[in-house]
């Protein structure tokens, strides 16, 4: 039995992104006109092009605005889950604005007729050591699986020495199954090869090769990618090179990216892979 690859969206405008949020103020959201649609339709073709499945992780902020598209997920069949509201860091909300901002966001979700969410995905993977209290919150409102750990070395999120592979993360409220996105150990560090900018900028085979080996071994992997990075005519916002280069690198390549990845294995989203790996029980 082939293994069942997991593939993510993280749903959210090009303006929301932590690399341009200084260029981008919250309280200027509603007056920046929507792009979504030109990625998500990029997105929902190609997956059903190639009869694959995925999980949508919804930002609230984008739930309440767009309904329409929560809907769309779910009539193709795939996962919707939750992204948080407005994609706050989590140590910047602390626990008690986490338990809001997850009740605002299932809110969200539920009223655009999702089912409540069993998983979750914190902005920018800001599940740290020093967050990780949010795990017992995750736990406490049902949660069964996260996604918000990347097992890397990175200067504003990730745990270096966290399992790389599925894991499962016992707290007071119960246990919850983390399913990072995707490293390769190269000279005993973890390379990111699971999405974003990364997906953009290293050569596709190296993706592919690292998929590859996985599927191997028997373990899913798990990709995530945005809409934004389907849309390469997006505005240029004026910001620092490094910035820059981390959000606009490659945007042209991801679709083609994508396809080859999806033509190539079977992808399915994250609830869907960890009941198949049998890391997760049904619903």
């Amino acid at each position: 039995m082939s293994t069942k690859h997991a593939i993510s969206f993280d749903v959210e405008e090009y303006y929301q992104v932590a690399n341009l949020r200084l260029n981008y103020p919250k309280q200027d959201w509603d007056e920046i006109p929507s792009r979504l649609s030109i990625g998500m339709e990029h997105i929902l073709s190609a997956l059903k092009k190639h009869n694959a499945r995925a999980t949508f992780f919804f930002l609230g902020w984008i739930a309440e605005r767009h309904p329409d598209w929560v809907k769309r997920c779910l009539d193709a069949g795939h996962e919707v889950a939750s992204h948080g509201y407005d994609h706050d860091f989590l140590w910047d909300l602390g626990p008690e604005g986490v338990v809001s901002d997850l009740e605002r966001t299932e809110a969200a979700l539920e009223a655009a007729g999702a089912p409540r969410p069993r998983g979750f995905r914190a902005s920018t993977f800001t599940l740290t050591r020093k967050t990780f209290w949010a795990m017992d919150i995750l736990a406490e409102r049902g949660y069964t699986y996260d996604s918000s750990v990347h097992p890397v070395r990175h200067p504003t999120y990730g745990i270096a020495d966290f399992e790389p592979g599925i894991s499962v993360v016992k707290t007071e409220a119960g246990s919850l199954v983390e399913f990072p996105v995707s490293t390769r150990k190269i000279f005993g560090r973890n390379l990111p090869v699971g999405g974003g900018g990364y997906f953009r900028l290293y050569p596709g085979a190296l993706i592919r090769n690292a998929v590859a080996d996985l599927d191997r071994r028997g373990k899913p992997a798990c990709i995530y990618l945005h809409p934004w990075e389907f849309d390469p005519e997006q505005p240029r916002a004026k910001t620092s090179a490094s910035k820059a280069f981390r959000h606009y690198v490659g945007l042209r390549k991801t679709l083609p990216r994508l396809e080859a990845l999806l033509s190539k294995f079977e992808f399915v989203g994250l609830e869907e892979s960890l009941i198949a790996s049998g890391d997760l029980e049904p619903r």
